[in-house]
């Protein structure tokens, strides 16, 4: 009996001492984006203007200076090019992803092991290493200043990581693909009418993740787009002077909302893809 009750104050205290450390750990993580939030509605324009950590009186001026003063500063037209961007590069990219996972995971050919093998040390390097070969590349292509150009690289390089969509397909039943294919369906067939509606939340993570990417992105939009009209929230907000700070903060609270929703109200297809596409049954 008393080895019970110790053993009760002991799970006890180790609850109380897990969520006392993640209670911490989520404090300190949500601490910048108060701040961010808070500042966001500053009646001053400068981060000097800040007495300490918050604002002194609050207001909604940047955010209606964000979309109404637009000489200087185009946020909308920002808005508009990063949204273009990031629904194309997600819609090939998505595409491309999908198909090559699918190829991997279910057809043997040969340099299989190879290819998969390759793929996995060249994802390790980070990307703004090939930064001076995109810009090249882009110029002998004659696609500098065009939003175009970013889709194009964005959906290209998005196959690189096909390997949790890979997991996923692997843990599609082999049984039914013999038994649609016994009924005379070809492999295009098998793919569109069984595949994709068994692999929907493989899909929702896919067409998520490769909307979030160019939608936040910074180094290759302000690496390709010289034009200020053609520039995208990211590299428009970074070239905001120090007096417009409150305007800063408006405009990266405005761009995090759409993402966080999607993220939220998806969150039970994001959970199942990612599970499912990481172990294989």
């Amino acid at each position: 009996m008393k080895r019970k009750k110790y053993y009760n104050k002991g799970k006890i205290a180790d609850t109380v001492v897990t969520y006392v450390v993640l209670i911490f750990v989520c404090m300190i993580f949500f601490f910048p984006v108060l701040w961010l939030i808070l500042s966001s509605f500053s009646s001053s324009g400068s981060i000097y203007d800040l007495d300490g950590f918050f604002p002194n009186r609050y207001s909604l001026d940047s955010y209606i200076r964000l979309f109404s003063d637009t000489t200087m500063y185009d946020y909308p037209n920002w808005l508009k090019n990063t949204l273009f961007v990031a629904v194309l590069s997600s819609f090939l990219g998505t595409i491309l992803v999908i198909l090559t996972a699918y190829t991997i995971s279910r057809f043997q050919f040969r340099s299989k092991k190879v290819l998969m093998k390759s793929t996995l040390v060249l994802s390790m390097f980070p990307s703004f290493m090939g930064m001076t070969a995109i810009y090249l590349l882009m110029v002998n292509f004659d696609l500098i200043n065009k939003l175009w150009s970013l889709i194009f690289i964005y959906a290209a390089g998005a196959p690189m990581g096909y390997l949790v969509q890979k997991g996923y397909f692997d843990t599609i039943s082999n049984s039914i693909y013999e038994a649609a294919r016994i009924d005379g369906a070809s492999n295009f067939k098998v793919f569109v009418q069984i595949t994709l509606p068994l692999s929907k939340p493989i899909l929702v993570y896919t067409a998520l993740t490769q909307f979030a990417w160019p939608w936040s992105d910074f180094i290759l939009p302000n690496l390709l787009l010289k034009n200020k009209d053609l520039w995208t929230v990211a590299v428009g907000l970074m070239h905001l002077d120090e007096t417009q700070f409150t305007r800063f903060a408006a405009g990266s609270i405005f761009i995090a909302v759409p993402i966080v929703i999607l993220y939220f109200a998806l969150s039970n297809f994001l959970v199942t893809g990612v599970s499912s596409g990481a172990v294989k049954e």
